[in-house]
C-alpha cells in the first residue's frame, strides 16, 4: 500500500514517486528512486525549485513492481532521469506501453527507454507494501 507521506516515504537509498505520463489520461505511474541525487533531484521538481528537467525517462522493465501493481512493467530505478525534451520515439503514454509491451524494445521504444513527454511528477509516496 502506498501512502502520501513524504516525512516517512524516503531514506537515504530509496523514495517512490507517482507522475502521470500524459494530462489528458488521470493514470498514476509509480517509481522507486535508489540514487539520493536523484531522490533530491524529484523532489527538487516537485516544490518547483528545479523547473527546466520535469519530465521523467527510464528504461522498462517487462514485469510488475510490488510497489507499482496496476501495471504489467515498472522503471529500471538505475537508468530513471528528468530532462526538459526528448525524441518521439520514445513518447507513450503509461496504458499504450502496457497494451504493447510485447512490442517494446524493437521498433516501439528501442533499448526499452520510456519518455513520456508530457509526464509529470504529482507527489511522494511511501511504499507499505
Amino acid at each position: 500500500m502506498l501512502l502520501s507521506s513524504p516525512a516517512i516515504a524516503a531514506t537515504d537509498t530509496e523514495a517512490y514517486f507517482v507522475f502521470q505520463s500524459s494530462p489528458y489520461e488521470n493514470e498514476d505511474f509509480t517509481i522507486k528512486l535508489t540514487d539520493p541525487n536523484k531522490i533530491q533531484e524529484a523532489r527538487d521538481i516537485l516544490s518547483g525549485k528545479q523547473n527546466d528537467k520535469t519530465h521523467v525517462m527510464g528504461r522498462i522493465i517487462k514485469s510488475p513492481a510490488p510497489y507499482n501493481s496496476k501495471w504489467d512493467y515498472q522503471l529500471d530505478p538505475s537508468s530513471i532521469g528528468f530532462f526538459a525534451f526528448a525524441i518521439e520515439v520514445c513518447d507513450a503514454t503509461a496504458s499504450y506501453v502496457n497494451d504493447h509491451l510485447d512490442e517494446v524494445g524493437g521498433a516501439f521504444l528501442p533499448g526499452n527507454y520510456w519518455c513520456p513527454w508530457s509526464s509529470k511528477l504529482v507527489k511522494e509516496v511511501s511504499n507499505e507494501a
